[in-house]
């Protein structure tokens, strides 16, 4: 059964949903098939209080959800012969629990219990366009409305099902856990009911909106619960790309380049490396040496082993000096006077150094190339688009290839890219052979996807106590977009060779996210993006948390300039009340105020972003003796010794969940604030694998940390998966200025600190496999 409905918003109806109805369609099938189809729904208007900006009026998520609606009919939950239910969800699960938040979504309208819904991830199909791009926070946001109304049409169709078999009225039935009763006791259930609820041809049905529940109503959405696949993940039984069982693919590994982006010219000895033990393959690919063998340790050997005659990289003999200073001859002026009459200016300038998206698992593929056709397995989260490279790097008709989505180890952004998806073709044809092509951990931060170094100037006068003005001048390295939209044709404009495509796109982006919430008068925020020599893309909640540290650092400046609090300035200015509510809140359970010793501090920020609004609370301890600490193996500095972190998400499908993705985001904001970015010195980054790259580690974690989640309420829920993470870069920032007396100017704040770590050789690329057990475990 496939469902849809077309009618514009009016009143409490979800975004894009009629009061009126839905339309929909029973397909033909065996069993009882579901599916929303919201294609034709007008956009909502919006009314707020003059001058907005664009993301008030009309944001990323809203522009990523009106693209998914033309497509979601194709989407299909279906009930079995057996009593489950199944739905192939269009988005990649990387670790943000959101093939958990579907299944809850389906149990709820289908009156299931949530054991006997399987969410599956479903392959490329490029007929789903823009329907199947995971990103923004939106997979919730723009799935949430169409599962319901699928789920719903199927129990519906059920109930009608069961008055017939049953002999009663539908209005009588009561369907529970999978059951449906009549008033007499007789009963029927799902998987008696589903082949009779079936249709032998596709047939358009309508739902009236008052079939989906109130929230008053629900049972399972809202009930914090773990996560569907956590005893699998902790067992070692959930399977990701390296742990797939596909014949003939054997562990693959590429000999990467010394300097970024460099390419293979020749290899010099490759009869050496082919008889090294369990080597079985060597070949040239584009981006390096590929090699084949029967572990990955014999491929490790085969990769040390190689002599490369390599080309010029993209970037040779540049440094993070070099980069910076042709950012800021690209830097568009101030348009504010810097002493205009009568008022007083206020300036800042920040700087954000280069950082690794590395997730914990590498990029990793499976791969099948024969003559006339190819199959990939990798985590994607842009497989419409990775088939389309897929087929243009093979040389096959795009129909010809199969891409699955696998469950992937995070992303970070990181997995928007198929790069490891092409990189596993490329090889597998080289070699005729099925391939298990693995990054080492050294090749990330070296060649992998970056956050792009940026700087961020603002101006803001006061007069009176008021800001009438608030500017900000965003100056990045270019952002890769080039995985577009989700489908081929946004991914081809954006890899244009002028950059113009990719520049469009990054403009839209940043024009659709980037808010600041305030009263702050005239309000001015503008990117401007150059140097397309590296590798970079959508690092996790892209532009904003940059921009968002410097905007809220500016904030505590302003407030200490005209002598007020920080919290008071804030609510004071702020115009959401949503934004006051959780500034409100961190507050409060954090004590904000209290006194701490010299050398500690407080700071608090906020971010609204994602149809939601977060805040963070942190105490950091910036004193000699916590600063001087010693770290094995690590990087030391200042200490965040207490967080509280408050989100509101409108409607909450899963609270647990929320909170999980609240902590891992303030784990990224901690990063970004203090430790974890790489340094380019001729050529090449230093930082290769996790041992010298300093994401957030447990010797740096705040022991006492809190997360509050507002009560769920609306009809709608709000984006989660970065929500967290501007916010906490800014709290930590502002911390640090408060505890030191000095405002930060570039991040991470150890940046500049001697490099904590001995520089791994770039020839050969990786160090030798480990042979020493245990002895590095603590």
């Amino acid at each position: 059964m496939t469902l849809s409905h077309d009618a514009p918003d009016t009143g409490s109806a979800p975004r894009g949903v009629s009061r009126r109805g839905f339309f929909g369609y029973v397909l033909a099938a065996g069993t009882l098939v579901v599916a929303a189809d919201l294609g034709t729904s007008a956009p909502a208007a919006a009314s707020v209080p003059s001058p907005p900006q664009p993301p008030e009026l009309y944001d990323l998520n809203d522009a990523l959800t009106d693209a998914a609606l033309p497509t979601s009919q194709l989407i299909t939950v279906t009930v079995h012969s057996d009593g489950t239910a199944s739905f192939a969800l269009p988005r990649a699960e990387v670790g943000q629990g959101i093939t958990t938040s579907t299944a809850m979504i389906i149990a709820e309208e289908l009156d299931l219990p949530v054991e006997k819904v399987r969410v599956t991830l479903a392959p490329a199909r490029p007929e789903l366009l823009f329907n199947q791009l995971t990103g923004g926070s939106n997979t919730t946001i723009a799935t949430f409305t169409p599962i319901r109304v699928a789920a719903a049409i199927a129990k519906q169709q059920l109930l009608e099902a069961a008055a017939l078999l049953l002999g009663s009225n539908v209005a009588l039935l009561v369907s529970k856990a999978g059951v449906i009763s009549a008033p007499d006791g007789s009963s029927a259930t799902y998987g008696e009911l589903a082949t009779k609820a079936a249709a032998s041809e596709t047939k358009q049905v309508t739902l009236d909106p008052s079939a989906l529940k109130a929230a008053s109503e629900f049972k399972v959405l809202g009930k914090p619960r773990t996560r569907v696949d956590a005893l699998d993940i902790v067992t070692g039984r959930k399977q990701f790309a390296m742990d797939l069982d596909v014949p003939g693919a054997l562990p693959t590994m590429v000999c990467r380049p010394p300097t970024l982006n460099g390419r293979p010219k020749a290899i010099l000895n490759k009869a050496d490396v082919l008889a090294l033990p369990g080597v079985t393959d060597v070949a040239l690919i584009p981006t390096g040496v590929a090699v084949r063998a029967e572990t990955f340790g014999q491929c490790i050997d085969g990769v040390r082993a190689l002599r490369v005659d390599w080309g010029p990289g993209s970037v040779e003999g540049q440094d993070d000096a070099s980069v910076l200073a042709n950012l800021r001859k690209a830097e568009l002026p101030l348009a504010v006077p810097k002493v205009p009459l009568l008022t007083k200016t206020v300036d800042a300038d920040f700087e954000f150094m280069f950082r690794s998206s590395a997730a914990l698992e590498p990029y990793a593929a499976v791969a099948d190339v024969r003559s006339g056709s190819a199959e990939i397995w990798a985590g994607l989260k842009s497989p419409i688009v990775a088939q389309s490279e897929v087929a243009q790097a093979v040389g096959l008709p795009q129909d010809k290839v199969k891409v699955n989505v696998i469950t992937g180890g995070g992303s970070f952004g990181h997995k928007l890219f198929g790069d490891h998806a092409v990189e596993a073709a490329q090889a597998s044809k080289a070699f005729g052979k099925p391939v298990r092509l693995m990054w080492h951990r050294a090749d990330e931060p070296r060649q992998g996807r970056l956050h792009p170094m940026a700087t961020s100037r603002l101006r803001a006068t006061l007069l009176a106590g008021n800001v009438l003005t608030f500017e900000q001048r965003h100056t990045s390295v270019e952002t890769s977009f080039r995985h577009g939209l989700g489908e081929a044709l946004s991914s081809v404009a954006t890899k244009l060779p002028t950059g113009l495509g990719n520049l469009g796109v990054a403009e839209t982006i940043f024009a659709l996210t980037q808010e600041v919430p305030y009263n702050f008068g005239v309000v001015d925020q503008l990117l401007t993006e150059t140097d397309q020599r590296f590798n970079t893309g959508s690092m996790r909640n892209v532009y904003s948390p940059d921009v968002g540290c410097a905007a809220e650092l500016m904030v505590d400046i302003l407030a200490k300039a005209v002598g007020k609090d920080p919290l008071d300035f804030r609510l004071e200015f702020l115009k959401s009340d949503v934004v006051k509510g959780v500034l409100r809140k961190v507050a409060e359970v954090g004590g904000w105020g209290r006194a701490m010793p010299a050398g500690c501090a407080q700071g608090i920020a906020i971010h609204k972003e994602y149809k939601g609004a977060s805040a963070c609370l942190v105490e950091i301890d910036c004193r000699p003796e916590t600063v001087n600490r010693k770290i094995r193996d690590g990087v030391a500095g200042p200490r965040v010794t207490k967080a509280v972190v408050a989100i509101d998400a409108g409607l909450v499908v899963n609270p647990r969940g929320l909170e999980a993705q609240m902590m891992g985001g303030f784990a990224d904001g901690l990063a970004l604030a203090l430790t974890s970015s790489v340094h380019l010195k001729d050529g090449h980054f230093l930082e290769a694998s996790w041992d010298n790259y300093f994401y957030t580690r447990q010797w740096n974690v705040p022991t006492d940390f809190t997360v509050v989640v507002t009560p769920s309420h609306g009809d709608q829920p709000g984006g989660a998966g970065e929500a967290s993470v501007a916010c906490s870069f800014a709290a930590v920032a502002c911390a640090y200025a408060r505890a030191t007396g000095k405002v930060p100017k570039r991040f991470p704040i150890n940046h500049d600190d001697p490099i904590g770590f001995e520089v791994k050789s770039f020839v050969p690329p990786v160090p030798a496999s480990p042979t020493d057990g245990l002895d590095h475990t603590y």
